[in-house]
């Protein structure tokens, strides 16, 4: 297979849906079972593309429910995902990796330590091939990103494993991320492979929504255009180059109603609409973003998702019409990716390299809590883990100038990455011990603490924006998906849960106030909230800049910038020494209705 990348392109799919198969049968158990053999047709070309999504870092195979399919099967795992993908390929000499987004962000701190340079390099040992960018390639910035695919030392931290970094090998892909000054996108928006004489065009790109889930410091300058648009606009421009077969790598995604990785039950989401405004010559979808597995025909293009953290491989059967160029055949099937296979030795041994340089780092101990922290929200949509990070905030930030004078700290849901367990782990800290890795697990942005002044009304519609349909990671409004922000002790109110989920929610672009919160029910320190007073509020950098939706913050004043995120919260657990932190009550947030 030789690649070629060329600058804007579009898809084209050809109508030879006729002869389109499905594989719909649950997924094996092993790395593969024989193909059955290909006929001999010279005028055809079977090409295999095995697709992956929201690798997020997970070098080691991930655990509890994350690293299973189903309720017993065990699954992913990076030295296993290498064993399987290279036995998949083994069938077929025109065989293509592909990853449809958040390959890395988000990731365990053996990746995340290291800016996930071990992710990068375990991708090009496994073989990817494209990857499109998602809304966690942008955690850093898009200058990190570029890092991240051209090579070099980290600016600030260098090459902490003592080895140069080489960057991908693999290709990034970036149809609708654009510089405003250039024109051009970040990356090229396609990719046109060729395989003993067929040609297929790629095109990958992430979620239009990615600049309110993302900081927005470092996608300055960037603009991230409508998916299906973007799509159709590059398909004219593929027909003058010749091709027909298109394939669209996107990471935006859709949730099914049942788990069943080659079913698709009831799916709903942003991916339905895209899909169905897509141009009917569009061949093939590989979705990611919602953490879903699903296989899919929306409005007659077949549409996939890997489910997340290397659990399962899309292992995807094309044939190509050499006289057509066009697809003539599709089977399409979710695998799992067990860990009853060897591990994939380089793998095992990049995973060691890494292991030397991160665990005097992620063991060392930073404090102690005495019962179990977890990150699951009640009824209210409350939660342990994050109400004691917006502690940890707001007394990171509460003092005197210069630290920020702060009265309630805010944390965004999203960013609560895990719970901390009273349990030692097999680290052998001991019960009740939180180690630096544990922490960083829980908080893995490195997103540093922002103080600004919000008048009570602004608070206010701090609270009413968490029910508006703009916190959704879709371009448009969504009803019912909402971000209810974790408040620090001492701050509480009450919402309306008829209200919040009502039809009023879709009006949430022009009329935030929908009235789910009723000011009256809001208090600060024991005292009502004073609609026209000034109030100091702790928000992260994310947060602070618009992130999730809450535009009313970056019109906060005064803006203080303070610690990273988790120095606060270490700082929080040495404070508690030697009695560590308890689990606070969860009634800060209350819900009606």
């Amino acid at each position: 297979m030789t690649r070629t990348s060329t600058s804007r392109p579009r898809i084209v799919a050809t109508a030879a849906v006729a002869a389109l198969t499905l594989a719909l049968a649950a997924a094996p158990a092993q790395a593969h079972k024989p193909k059955p053999p290909v006929i001999q047709d010279r005028s055809k070309v079977e090409v295999q593309i095995l697709a992956l999504n929201d690798f997020h870092g997970n070098l080691l195979p991930p655990a509890g429910s994350s690293g299973r399919v189903g309720p017993t099967t065990l699954a992913g795992g990076a030295a296993y995902l290498a064993t399987h993908i290279k036995s998949l390929e083994a069938t077929n000499r025109n065989s293509i990796v592909v990853s449809a987004g958040d390959l890395v962000g988000a990731s365990p701190i053996l990746s995340a330590l290291f800016h996930d340079e071990p992710t990068v390099e375990a991708m090009n040992s496994i073989g990817l091939d494209l990857n499109a960018v998602g809304n966690h390639e942008f955690d850093e910035g898009a200058a990190e990103l570029l890092r991240l695919d051209r090579g070099g030392c980290h600016p600030t931290d260098g090459c902490q494993d003592g080895t140069p970094f080489a960057g991908a090998d693999f290709d990034f892909l970036a149809a609708n991320v654009v510089n405003t000054a250039t024109g051009k996108t970040l990356f090229a928006p396609y990719s046109i492979e060729k395989f003993n004489g067929a040609e297929i065009a790629f095109i990958g790109m992430t979620l239009e929504g990615t600049p309110n889930i993302v900081s927005a410091a470092g996608i300055q300058g960037l603009e991230f255009r409508d998916e299906a648009a973007t799509v159709n606009a590059l398909i004219p421009k593929l027909r003058k180059k010749g091709v027909e077969a298109v394939v669209v790598l996107v990471h935006e995604g859709g949730s099914p109603t049942a788990l069943d990785i080659n079913g698709c039950a009831g799916v709903s989401g942003p991916i339905v609409d895209i899909v169905t405004n897509l141009d009917p010559e569009v061949d093939l979808v590989v979705s990611g973003h919602t953490h879903q597995p699903y296989n899919c025909v929306i409005d007659g293009i077949p549409t996939t998702s890997a489910y997340s953290f290397g659990r399962l491989v899309t292992d995807i059967d094309m044939t190509v019409d050499r006289r057509t160029r066009d697809v003539a055949g599709l089977t399409i099937n979710n695998r799992i990716v067990t860990r009853d296979v060897a591990e994939d030795q380089a793998i095992v041994d990049l995973i060691a390299r890494y292991n030397v340089v991160a665990a005097p780092i992620a063991n060392r101990p930073i404090g102690h809590i005495t019962a179990d922290l977890p990150n699951t929200p009640n009824a209210n949509l409350e939660q342990v883990m994050g109400d004691v990070i917006a502690d940890a905030q707001l007394a990171a930030t509460a003092g005197p100038p210069p630290q920020g004078s702060a009265v309630v700290a805010f944390m965004n849901p999203g960013g609560v990455r895990g719970p901390l367990t009273y349990l030692g782990s097999a680290a052998g800290e001991g019960n009740g011990v939180v180690t630096f890795g544990e922490a960083f697990t829980v908080q893995p942005f490195g997103n540093i603490l922002q103080t600004l002044t919000l008048t009570g009304a602004q608070i206010d519609l701090l609270l009413e924006q968490q029910f508006c349909g703009l916190n959704s990671p879709a371009a448009t409004p969504t009803p019912g998906f909402f971000k209810v922000l974790l408040p620090s002790a001492g701050f509480s109110y009450t919402w309306d849960g008829a209200i919040a989920g009502s039809a009023a929610n879709a009006t949430c672009a022009t009329d935030p106030a929908l009235g789910a919160v009723n000011p009256a029910s809001i208090s600060i320190g024991g005292a009502p909230i004073d609609l026209a007073a000034s109030y100091r509020v702790t928000v992260n950098n994310f947060l602070a800049d618009g992130g999730d939706g809450f535009g009313v913050l970056r019109s906060g004043t005064a803006r203080v910038g303070g610690l990273e995120d988790l120095q606060a919260f270490e700082a929080y657990l040495a404070a508690a020494e030697p009695t560590g932190i308890s689990p606070p009550a969860l009634t800060r947030i209350t819900r009606v209705n």
